[in-house]
């Protein structure tokens, strides 16, 4: 550990720049060895700061070498300006000049990925959120908006594509026989949206004509061997653009939208002006190497990219403490369009499945914070599920409390008010206010308080006056940042049902309706319903209308009615879930105490009811179909088990399996896709019905089953039931598993994106020896520490690994403490990524805490990051 602890930043302390940058004129002239790049910032005071004598302090970074600095035409001495702490500080300015910065980088070298660096044979930036300061001294923050003119100088034969924001202006020739580029933005944009790319690239060339009869071109820039791969990110982009025209009528802006996929990147996508860079497992897509999975994924990765050229671009956040401001709306936008382009109700039971498992963890674990959190060490530890994906849960509620109608009234008053503007939180919420009329004020503390709501609800009916009441209380746990949780106003979708599992038209405040929003804001509230005859069955938030953790102490019989019934689809699965949960729940709790495993599960009887319903979407059947996963209910445990959630699970779907043996060898049979592969709504919710029945008939021992699953493997000819039988045969112990495993890798092993998939699958492999596998696998030819995929695909999938990771000798623990800490130094960002399954050590098993614990305090003894360093230190606390 560093003998000073890295700073703390807190929203508090804000304060206003007190410098603005008007123009940024860069030059890179680039090189194999050396890059250098030359800056010109046409400069003036604040006049917002009040401090007229405030020195100009520039954010620089240690792999910076400052070569000549200049103000106007004067060239200043070293006495003039200070280094310290990779800042540089110049004491005497005007107040308005040009600042010229010469400076040298070496992006081969860059391990980080931030800033400009080399992926392959092609120069690219990621500068978000501060890898600008990696490439040159600026005011490296978001709320300084600057118009950038770009020239890249290069070798031409070497680097044919030049790529940079906004439009090509100028082209030509340098003395030196140097080809240069030069690209102009005219839309002001903090460096954190700057982008480059150089390289030897092959594009796919479209056009999208805009609803003001604009015709845009569409660029999408591969290495060449990957060009057959870009089409179906092509149509994304363009169902993108309209939907972004049709739904919030934000037509984009420049004459060009250039896409580029990167194979070495921290993240998913970054979204520069005009010019968005994607990792590319996010952006190749064809029927042979890309699963169902991976093609919604990039669908709703480029929308996601593409709409922040409104809600992120043009109007961007102040300071990084407001980030859930463009990732949180964009979010939810992505969730709303992809709910438009395939099956609204299946989207959104991915995503609250995804959000329950992942982020409500998050929550409870040690880096819990509001979606605005109030300080941090470094910032890109707070690229979060909770920035991102309750952020969205946050604006979803807006909506629901607004109606569509009055939120597009807001959205269009937000973009219309702060277009060109960093803004807060607060901005959004007062246009979104101010447009409908509608008090959000109690609303506001979702932005300030952290961790998952817990919301209880009982119920009692009046025969005499037909009236039931339904009483709703809340409560925000208390953490150590947070003793006073404030209420919060959470509104609750609500729908009855008679005794049949018909939908019930009840009276609330005088408004007759199938569907209520009930608005809870305060500790407790009671909330009376008239004109029943009978007690009914509530449907309680529909939709998922907040993300709280519901409790209701629903019966069994109720239970299996809504899940059979309900006219809400999001609450059939949700029933599903609670069901099976409360059965598994019962298994651990044997599996535990040691003894035999054993249940009368009705669970059975609802899975039966449900798959001889014709009439549901098989894509929502194989939804309520699948178990709760073992990172669920390990979220649900305190503490956590991992050895009795495994077995329960494997018990439960064993159960299943056999006393439907018949019905998922029908429903195999039945959603088998024949004709060539389409990545339609249709054909995926066969596919995935087929595939997770295969998955339970495989249970079996059904020698029939167990040889379709090799033959599916064998002649499917697209990647979906390819890796979904492999799949299947890895997880079930198939006879021949390790034989496909080998025979996938060789036919596949020319293609990154797929060997990844295999990497990881390898990795999940539950085994005694798992430990030792997952150490071969970082031997093989396929893995490469400096990949970011590779070593998600690796060390993400081993943390998933119940046996391996959890293994009783606490060597899991050991295995991947040991990579931490050899990718603190490489790369800090995958480095603290990494560190998320040993912080859950508070919540496991004793014997099994107290091993975790000691890695975090092993990796804390190290000289570590900023970005490791407030993950462990938070974790230890």
């Amino acid at each position: 550990m560093k003998d000073s602890q890295p700073k703390t930043i807190h929203l508090k302390d804000y304060t206003v720049p007190p410098f603005l940058i008007d123009k940024t004129e860069l030059t890179f002239d680039l090189d194999e060895a050396t890059t250098v790049v030359t800056s010109r910032l046409h400069m003036r005071r604040n006049p917002e700061c009040g401090k007229s004598n405030a020195p100009l302090v520039l954010d620089g970074g240690e792999d910076v070498k400052l070569i000549a600095l200049a103000m106007d035409d004067y060239t200043l001495p070293e006495g003039e300006y200070q280094q310290e702490d990779n800042k540089l500080i110049i004491t005497a300015t005007a107040d308005e000049f040009v600042l010229t910065c010469e400076t040298l980088i070496e992006p081969q070298n860059n391990t980080s990925l931030e800033g400009l660096y080399r992926s392959s044979s092609m120069f690219c930036t990621q500068c978000e959120a501060e890898g600008f300061r990696h490439i040159t001294y600026y005011l490296d923050r978001p709320d300084v908006m600057s118009v950038f003119t770009t020239t890249i100088i290069a070798d031409e034969s070497r680097y044919p594509v030049m790529l940079s924001n906004g439009n090509e202006v100028e082209k030509g020739k340098t003395e030196e026989g140097k080809t240069f580029v030069v690209w102009h933005d005219p839309f002001p944009k903090p460096a954190y949206l700057f982008a480059l790319v150089a390289g030897d690239l092959a594009v796919k060339n479209d056009t999208f004509i805009t609803q003001s009869q604009r015709e845009v071109t569409l660029q999408i820039f591969t290495e060449p061997h990957n060009l057959d791969k870009v089409d179906y990110a092509m149509e994304a982009l363009k169902r993108s653009m309209r939907w972004d025209e049709e739904t919030y009528g934000r037509e984009y802006d420049l004459d060009i939208f250039m896409i580029v996929a990167v194979d070495d990147f921290n993240m998913g996508a970054m979204e520069n002006k005009g010019l968005n860079i994607f990792n590319s497992s996010c952006l190749l897509a064809s029927p042979k190497t890309t699963t169902d999975d991976s093609y919604l994924r990039v669908e709703a990765i480029v929308a996601h990219e593409y709409f922040h050229n409104w809600s992120g671009n043009r109007v961007t956040c102040r300071d990084w403490f407001q980030l859930s401001l463009k990732e949180g709306f964009t979010v939810f936008r992505d969730q709303t369009f992809s709910a438009d382009m395939h099956s609204e109700t299946v989207k959104r039971v991915e995503d609250v499945s995804f959000l329950k498992t992942a982020q409500f963890a998050e929550d409870a674990g040690p880096m819990s914070h509001p979606i605005r959190p109030a300080s941090f060490i470094e910032i890109s530890n707070f690229y979060t599920l909770t920035v991102y994906e309750k952020g969205a849960e946050v604006v979803r509620m807006v909506h629901t409390l607004l109606g569509p109608e009055k939120f597009r009234a807001g959205s269009d008053l937000y973009f219309d008010r702060h277009d060109g503007q960093a803004v807060t939180c607060d901005d959004f919420i007062a246009a979104m206010q101010d447009a409908s009329g509608v008090d959000l004020t109690v609303f506001k503390r979702w932005y300030s308080q952290s961790g998952t709501p817990n919301v209880t609800v009982t119920d009692a009916f009046d025969s005499a006056t037909g009236s039931y009441r339904l009483t709703m209380k809340q409560e925000t746990p208390v953490t150590q940042n947070q003793p006073n949780p404030l209420p919060l106003h959470i509104p609750v979708r609500v729908g009855l049902l008679d005794a049949s599992g018909q939908a019930i038209s009840a009276n609330l405040h005088d408004e007759s309706s199938e569907d209520h929003v009930l608005h809870l804001n305060t500790e407790e509230q009671v909330f009376e319903f008239t004109g029943l005859n009978a007690k009914p069955i509530p449907s309680l938030l529909r939709g998922f209308s907040a993300p709280v953790k519901l409790h209701y102490d629903y019966s069994t019989a109720d239970l299996l009615l809504l899940m059979s019934s309900d006219t809400d689809g999001f609450n059939r699965w949700s029933a599903a879930q609670q069901l099976a949960v409360n059965e598994l729940t019962l298994l651990i709790e044997q599996a535990k105490a040691g003894k035999e495993l054993s249940i009368n599960s009705q669970l059975v009887k609802g899975f039966k009811a449900l798959v001889n319903d014709k009439t549901l979407d098989p894509a929502m059947v194989a939804l309520i179909l699948t178990l709760p996963s073992q990172a669920y209910l390990s979220e649900l445990a305190n503490p956590i088990y991992p050895a009795a959630i495994k077995k329960a699970r494997h018990h439960l779907k064993v159960l299943v399996a056999k006393a439907l043996a018949d019905e998922f060898e029908s429903l195999y049979n039945t959603h088998k896709v024949t004709g060539e592969y389409q990545a339609t709504a249709e054909d995926i919710a066969h596919r995935s019905l087929k595939n997770l029945a295969l998955s339970y008939w495989v249970e079996t021992d059904n020698e029939l089953a167990q040889k379709i699953v090799f033959d599916q493997y064998q002649s499917a000819d697209n990647m979906t039931d390819q890796f979904s039988a492999l799949t299947t045969a890895v997880h079930s112990k198939h006879e021949k598993a390790a034989d496909m495993l080998a025979s996938f890798y060789e036919q596949w092993k020319e293609e990154p994106l797929v060997v990844n998939k295999w990497l990881m699958l390898s990795a999940c492999q539950e085994s005694e020896d798992a430990v030792a596998k997952v150490k071969a696998l970082m031997e093989h030819p396929a893995f490469d520490l400096k990949n970011p995929n590779k070593v998600r695909s690796v060390l993400g999938g081993f943390g998933q690994n119940l046996s391996g990771f959890h293994h009783s000798d606490g060597s899991g623990y050991r295995f991947l403490a040991d990579q931490i800490i050899v990718l603190n130094k490489r790369n800090p960002q995958i480095a603290s990524r990494l560190c998320t399954p040993l912080t859950r050590w508070k919540k496991m098993e004793p014997a099994l805490s107290a091993k975790m614990k000691a890695e975090l305090e092993r990796i804390l003894a190290e000289d570590l990051s900023k970005d490791v360093f407030e993950v462990i230190s938070k974790s230890l606390a």
